[in-house]
């Protein structure tokens, strides 16, 4: 974890600050002008066009507020009224509102049915199919958007190959964005596993051969020098959201390449879907530095840079132009998500950007934050605190790490005990065995402060012996390593053995739940990182938890939007992790879950954004002012409705 200090973020610049929040309320606010050129599919001025767009605008004006006092009431409901520039009218707060579809002109006709944006398909109403020129274009029957989702997923279930869903749920998304995201949203334990881990994975291994339209920016070795240039590239200018990745170290698949472009737009789906953030605000970005993948060089299929993967310098340098880039053209409010780097780069580049931009690592701090708070919510099944446990980890990379250091923060913040104490409870192993004090010299940076006194341990099974921890964690990306032995060991000096596999995808979890239980006997709480059917042993039924980062990041995000966070600090995390596993009731422990249900997560990603954002206004680290005076009320305004609006 990197610590921040509040004095180091002082800054005066308010841009960017909501207009809701700061305008008078006895002045009349108008909308801002809007210069159209109306052409025609054959290039010459479209009269029809231009009729259209005459009549919008006479209409609007008609519409128009005679007094001022319907702005002051507005005014007056600030808080509680939708995000920053609602371009595309994508807030909560704006579904009663009718939008203008503008595009170069008001979009019509066949090119307003290609348009992801706007596009209903079947569900424009006679008025609209006569305003927009849409009359033959579409059968005549109109129906609803809820008709429209029970369809689109009656035919997604009809595909048996996961992959299949991905690719119909990919092809959904760029034909007609709102109705993906309501089928998403409306059905997210179902199709989670679709648009993300484990189908994700399979998805970025063939994603050269099912690569159709890009759905965000490649930047390559090719575009050094000239990366603010590719970015203007980019249609939407509005972005509060970036997921960038390298490909290097792609879930527990290794080095994909240019082809890790699908955990990107999956992560982003999932901030619009699960958090909130709005789809044009959102940008996926995939550095391509070549691949160490000698399967993918020789790939026909391969989109990427045929080359071995550049480091040192030439990496560092890119990377670097990368980051100033995106400062400069989105400023420094932009949330940059680093994605599935590889270890020796994911520390460097967090421990270097943070205390420049608002950066954060969800396999080190997103991950960390979800497990912290399924140990709370565990914690009131065992009982005891933090600090009264003691936790072996398999493996001791990003997601290892992470995961410890914001364990002994917590204890550290519970018991006032100095972080440097309260590691010495907090065990790990590598492929090399127990991290030892006598192992120091050989180790990397990220692993010497969990190098404790203790005799070598090269074996996992006889490290869990000599440690008897309370608490087993696999973040090892190796599947099947807590092996039956390891198992039983751990149910032998544990009443009830905590045991989380984290690993994805699914092959590559540590065990299954049905391992988990019945070689603990039915005494194990267990979480993965990747979901599993519900295990029934001796007549009892056991529904395990998925500690899945999907809980955290998105609104996590939202929160530092909302807020106009500048920096991310360690202090954010703890309260994203307490504020989650406050939504963890009695009712769900005693079925076994230390997580809540997903069907619930817009709510709990809205108490998770109030939470952080509160935080960032405790640290002085918000720039939205005022603070709204209730954070929940305003998240959930602020938040993507993916429900179809009216068009004039």
């Amino acid at each position: 974890m990197f610590s921040l200090s509040q004095s180091s973020f002082l800054n005066n610049s308010l841009s960017g600050v909501s207009r809701s929040l700061t305008k008078s309320t006895n002045r009349r606010v108008s909308a801002p002008p809007v210069v159209v050129c109306a052409v025609s599919s054959n290039g010459r001025p479209g009269d029809r066009n231009v009729s259209v767009l005459e009549n919008t605008l006479q209409e609007m004006r008609e519409n128009a507020p005679s007094s001022s006092s319907t702005v002051v009431e507005k005014e007056s409901k600030s808080t509680v009224g939708g995000g920053v520039e609602d371009v595309y009218g994508e807030d909560s707060a704006t579904e009663d509102q009718y939008i203008t579809p503008w595009t170069v002109t008001v979009a019509s006709g066949y090119p307003l049915l290609r348009d992801p944006h706007y596009n209903k398909g079947l569900a424009f109403t006679e008025k609209e199919r006569d305003a927009h020129f849409l009359r033959g274009l579409l059968p005549p029957v109109v129906i609803s958007q809820d008709i429209q989702v029970k369809k689109m997923m009656h035919n997604i279930l009809q595909y048996q190959v996961p992959l299949q869903r991905y690719m119909a749920m990919m092809d959904l998304q760029e034909r007609n964005e709102r109705l993906f995201y309501k089928l998403l949203i409306d059905n997210v334990e179902e199709l989670l596993p679709v648009v993300y881990t484990p189908t994700v994975g399979e998805a970025c291994q063939k994603y050269g051969s099912i690569f159709r339209q890009p759905q965000g920016l490649f930047i390559s070795l090719k575009e050094k020098g000239r990366i603010l240039e590719v970015l203007k590239n980019w249609p939407e200018k509005k972005i509060q959201v970036i997921v960038v990745t390298d490909g290097e170290r792609i879930l527990g698949l290794g080095d994909l390449g240019c082809q890790g472009m699908g955990i990107p737009v999956g992560k982003l789906s999932l901030y619009s879907a699960l958090g909130g953030i709005r789809p044009s605000a959102c940008l996926p970005v995939t550095i391509d530095v070549g691949t160490n993948n000698e399967q993918l060089l020789k790939d026909e299929f391969y989109i990427g840079l045929r080359q071995r993967r550049a480091t040192g310098q030439e990496y560092a340098e890119l990377l670097h132009e990368f980051m100033s880039a995106v400062k400069q053209n989105y400023g420094e409010k932009v949330l940059i998500q680093f994605e599935d780097f590889a270890n020796h780069n994911a520390f460097d580049l967090l421990a270097k950007y943070g205390n420049t931009h608002l950066v954060f690592n969800d396999d080190i701090q997103g991950t960390a934050s979800v497990v912290l708070s399924g140990l709370m919510a565990a914690l009131k099944l065992v009982g005891g605190t933090l600090a009264e446990h003691t936790f072996l980890f398999l493996g001791a990379g990003e997601a290892g790490t992470g995961i410890a250091e914001l364990i002994a923060l917590e204890m550290s913040k519970q018991t006032d005990v100095p972080l440097e104490e309260t590691r010495k409870k907090i065990w790990l192993v590598d492929s090399k065995g127990l991290i030892v004090r006598s192992r120091m010299d050989s180790l990397q940076h990220f692993k010497k402060p969990w190098a404790h006194e203790h005799q070598p341990v090269q074996n996992f099974l006889d490290a869990v012996k000599a440690i008897k921890p309370t608490v087993l964690i696999g973040s090892s990306g190796a599947g099947r390593t807590f092996t039956k032995e390891v198992v039983e060991a751990m149910a032998s000096f544990n009443e009830k053995p905590i045991i989380l596999a984290l690993s994805n995808p699914t092959s590559q979890s540590e065990c299954t739940a049905e391992e988990a239980y019945k070689w603990s006997k039915g005494r194990a709480i267990f979480a993965s990182g990747s979901p599993f059917d519900p295990v029934e042993y001796k007549g009892k039924v056991f529904s395990s938890g998925q500690a899945n980062n999907a809980y955290i990041f998105p609104g996590f995000g939202l929160g530092l939007i909302i807020s106009g966070a500048i920096r991310v600090h360690d202090d954010m995390l703890l309260a994203a992790s307490e504020a989650l596993a406050e939504q963890v009731t009695e009712e769900y422990l005693d079925n076994g879950l230390i997580y809540p249900p997903f069907a619930n997560i817009r709510k709990i990603s809205a108490q998770i954004a109030a939470r952080v954002a509160a935080k960032a206004y405790e640290l002085g680290l918000a720039t939205r002012l005022p603070q709204p005076e209730n954070l929940v009320s305003y998240s959930e305004s602020c938040m993507y409705s993916p429900n179809y609006r009216s068009y004039r």
